[in-house]
């Protein structure tokens, strides 16, 4: 086993800036940002609408150009983990192809990396069970459920089985019962695959219920206010989120909040 790989962070980011130029002027996205995250976290992102989350996903996923500071996927450059094809990406509106079934949906992807038809069967199979979907891939997108749907569109970024799952608030147009079994299920999934998350979010009790890390940014120009690293047991019944040590995670949250409204420039 080739212990440098397994010992180095999955993703590194240091001093990392990214500034649009706009005909209004330039606009700050991210300013200073370092983080590291390690192999299996479940890293979870929030702060206030336009403070750089999704921003700072699509540099990882690079869907975005950071103009200064150094980012690094699996040791590589965004560019390169993408072109190895290191992670799956989870947007915030599932995304389906209405004229597919499910499972042809999910296929899409191994079918544009050329995997055979055997191999595209196999795998289908394997994360429709995973996201509790089997029985469901002769099925179109309509005649399954808003969450049904996210759980597909999870099961697609899965296919090809990345090491890394990015995920951009993919439960925050569903109403709470749905959202909460969905964060049970999205805990399970993570338990049982030992992926790399992470998570953008704007609610405070899912992000302290899902995660093993919680990076708080500010208002634009996103920056990190905390980081914190949760002391939850790896194993979360809903019913945590009444206990103390999860309140007290929530307010740290909170008060990471409004230190980063009051720091505002």
């Amino acid at each position: 086993m080739n212990t440098e790989s397994t010992t180095r962070p999955v993703i590194e980011a240091q001093q990392l800036d990214l500034t649009f130029q706009t005909n209004d002027g330039p606009i700050h996205a991210l300013k200073d940002v370092n983080l590291t995250i390690d192999r299996g976290d479940f890293v979870s992102f929030i702060g206030p609408s336009g403070c750089g989350k999704t921003t700072f996903l699509r540099c990882i996923a690079a869907l975005e150009k950071p103009t200064g500071g150094t980012l690094t996927v699996n040791g590589m450059t965004p560019d390169e983990a993408r072109r190895k094809r290191a992670y799956g990406y989870v947007f915030q509106a599932a995304g389906l192809y209405p004229w597919r079934t499910i499972a042809k949906n999910i296929k899409l992807p191994l079918e544009i990396m050329g995997y055979s038809a055997s191999e595209q069967e196999e795998r289908v199979s394997k994360v429709l069970e995973l996201v509790d979907l089997k029985g469901f891939g002769g099925k179109f997108p309509w005649q399954l459920s808003g969450g049904m749907q996210q759980r597909a569109s999870i099961a697609r970024a899965l296919a090809f089985d990345a090491d890394i799952l990015l995920m951009d608030e993919p439960f925050g147009a569903l109403d709470e019962i749905v959202r909460d079994h969905l964060n049970e299920q999205l805990l399970a999934l993570w338990d049982r695959t030992g992926k790399t998350i992470g998570f953008v979010t704007h609610s405070i009790p899912e992000a302290v219920y899902l995660s093993t890390k919680i990076v708080v940014m500010s208002p634009r120009p996103g920056r990190i206010t905390d980081v914190i690293d949760s002391p939850l047991p790896r194993e979360r019944p809903l019913d945590i989120r009444d206990s103390a040590e999860f309140i007290d995670v929530a307010h740290r949250v909170r008060e990471g909040l409004r230190a980063g409204h009051g720091d505002d420039v």
